[in-house]
């Protein structure tokens, strides 16, 4: 589980996230192993980056993946583009990396199994397990802190100055209060474009 977040404030997006992992009851800080849950990807339009929130088995599937996507097919710039790019990722990690699509017998579609966040120049989104796809205005947070960070977010949204500010306290609220989130933060800010 985790505390990860995406903001987007004063001409900048911003991604940060926390470094535990956890099994069960055991935690796995980062002084035992470099829990790195955002990784970078570039696009025709520039870099972006992706955390996620779900079984730390996601991480290196989904860099895999996304690495193997034709560059022309990876495009993460507006809510359809995120779609699209998930839409043609879903097969690969099914075939490829036998993902398990079932979560429930009265699924809608099937699962990706993962919720993500993502950061570029074009703004910060959010991506749920069936490949909805939520372009966010201001913040947002996913992972079992989220309801924290969420908290912690909306109270220092009008004080802050920076979106870096803001990803902090949500992130530093994640860490305090989930027993699944624990420092250090990681953290990466893009510049928005006009």
């Amino acid at each position: 589980m985790t505390t990860l977040v995406a903001v987007r404030k004063a001409g900048q997006a911003v991604i940060a996230t926390d470094a535990l992992i956890t099994f069960g009851d055991t935690r796995l800080g980062s002084r035992f192993e470099a829990n790195e849950k955002i990784f970078r990807v570039e696009t025709p339009a520039g870099g972006s980056y992706i955390g996620m929130a779900g079984t730390a088995a996601h991480f290196p599937v989904l860099r895999k993946a996304m690495a193997a996507l034709p560059k022309d097919q990876l495009r993460l710039g507006s809510k359809d583009e995120v779609f699209d790019t998930f839409h043609k990722l879903h097969p690969v990690l099914k075939d490829t990396f036998f993902l398990q699509t079932k979560e429930d017998d009265n699924d809608p579609y099937e699962s990706s199994q993962f919720s993500a966040l993502i950061a570029n120049a074009s703004g910060i989104y959010g991506l749920y397990s069936y490949r909805e796809v939520f372009e966010f205005k201001e913040f947002w947070a996913i992972g079992s802190g989220r309801s924290f960070a969420l908290g912690a977010m909306h109270a220092t949204w009008g004080k802050a100055k920076t979106a870096r500010e803001v990803a902090l306290a949500g992130v530093h609220a994640g860490c305090e209060f989930d027993k699944n989130s624990g420092g250090p933060v990681e953290l990466f800010t893009v510049k928005l474009k006009k």
